[in-house]
C-alpha cells in the first residue's frame, strides 16, 4: 500500500485490498512488536558474525555462533532472517587442480598395473602427494607406503610442490 499512496487515495487502496481505512491507519501507528524488536537485535548480530566470518557462515554455523554469544535462537529463525535480508554464504571452490597432464617431461612406467598386493615387505611401494590447508597457508605432503605392511616408508612436507623439499 505504501508504494501506491502517491498514486491513489488511501481509501481507494483500502477498498481494493478489502481493508478498512481505520484498520490501516491503526496498523501504521502501532509500535513495533516484541518479536520484530528481537528479530532486529538478532539480525544485527547475524550481520556482525557474517562480517567476522568473511561471509562464509551459513544458517547452521551462524546459529551456533549466535548461541555462543548468548542468544537463544533456532536455525529456522536465523535462516528466515538471513533469507529476507539477502545474507548468503560465499561458497568457495573445494577442489584445486594441481596436476599438469600436458607437460613435456617423461612419464614413469606403470609397473604395478593395478596389482597392489605385495608378497613380502619392500617389494612394492606407492606414493602420493596431497595438500593441506593450515592457518599459515597450504602445505604439501608427499608420502611413500609399503604395499605389503601398509606402513609409511617415508614422507616429506613443504610449502611448495617442487622436486626438492624447501
Amino acid at each position: 500500500m505504501e508504494n501506491w499512496r502517491h498514486v491513489w487515495p488511501v481509501e481507494t487502496i483500502c477498498r481494493v485490498m478489502r481493508v478498512s481505512p481505520r484498520g490501516y491507519r491503526s496498523w501504521c501507528s502501532r509500535p513495533i512488536s516484541r518479536r520484530e524488536r528481537t528479530d532486529m537485535k538478532v539480525l544485527a548480530h547475524i550481520r556482525e558474525q557474517y562480517r567476522l566470518s568473511l561471509g562464509s557462515y551459513g544458517r547452521p554455523r551462524m546459529t551456533m555462533e549466535l548461541k555462543e554469544v548468548g542468544l537463544d535462537v533456532g536455525e529456522r529463525r536465523v535462516g528466515r532472517l538471513m533469507k529476507i535480508n539477502g545474507i548468503k554464504p560465499v561458497r568457495t571452490r573445494k577442489h584445486k587442480v594441481t596436476t599438469d597432464s600436458h607437460h613435456r617431461l617423461g612419464v614413469a612406467a606403470n609397473w604395478l598395473d593395478g596389482d597392489f598386493a605385495a608378497d613380502a615387505p619392500n617389494r612394492k611401494w606407492a606414493g602420493d602427494i596431497t595438500y593441506i590447508w593450515t592457518s599459515e597457508g597450504w602445505l604439501y605432503l608427499a608420502v611413500i607406503l609399503d604395499l605389503h605392511s601398509r606402513r609409511v616408508v617415508g614422507w616429506a612436507v613443504s610449502d611448495r610442490m617442487t622436486r626438492r623439499a624447501a
